[in-house]
């Protein structure tokens, strides 16, 4: 499990539309605190509830000069229609193939809902140093992080 102290697993995948643009996790490190927010999956009330708390708390953590992702298993295309119905501005990260999933030992399966390799709920914060300065990894899926506590985490990076 990635814990506060690590070096942040790097990987690439693909930016949540239909455009398919690559992803790099290496590229985004070194430009104001990263703040990366696994989710299992869009559409579902709690991913749905998270990502919307994540966009209200835009301005601030523009302000703390960080730049938020959603991560989940999601195809771009349902991603791009997430964002889309809720408002979601920052960039969601697919992850179909699950390397960052696997990287940060997330991967959970939701059987009663037929979900399989998906993320856990989980939030890391980077810093420029692609050190992980702030980790939280909800001990069950419907949990949601403390907004504020990530905040002042990407403030302090």
């Amino acid at each position: 499990m990635v814990s506060t102290g690590d070096a942040a697993p790097m990987f690439t995948a693909t930016v949540g539309t239909s455009d398919h643009e690559p992803f790099d996790l290496a590229e985004a490190v070194g430009d104001g605190p990263v703040v990366l927010a696994f989710f299992p999956g869009a559409f579902t009330p709690p991913c749905t509830n998270e990502m919307v708390a994540f966009q209200d708390h835009a301005d601030a953590f523009d302000e703390a000069g960080a730049t938020v992702y959603g991560v989940s298993a999601d195809s771009p295309f349902s991603q791009g229609a997430f964002r889309e119905e809720h408002g979601i501005e920052f960039d969601l990260v697919s992850d179909m193939a699950g390397d960052a999933i696997r990287a940060y030992d997330l991967e959970i399966d939701i059987a009663d809902l037929g979900l399989h390799g998906i993320a856990n709920r989980a939030v890391f914060v980077i810093d420029d140093d692609g050190e992980v300065v702030f980790d939280w990894v909800a001990d069950d899926p419907t949990n949601e992080p403390d907004y504020e506590a990530v905040l002042d985490a990407a403030q302090s990076a």
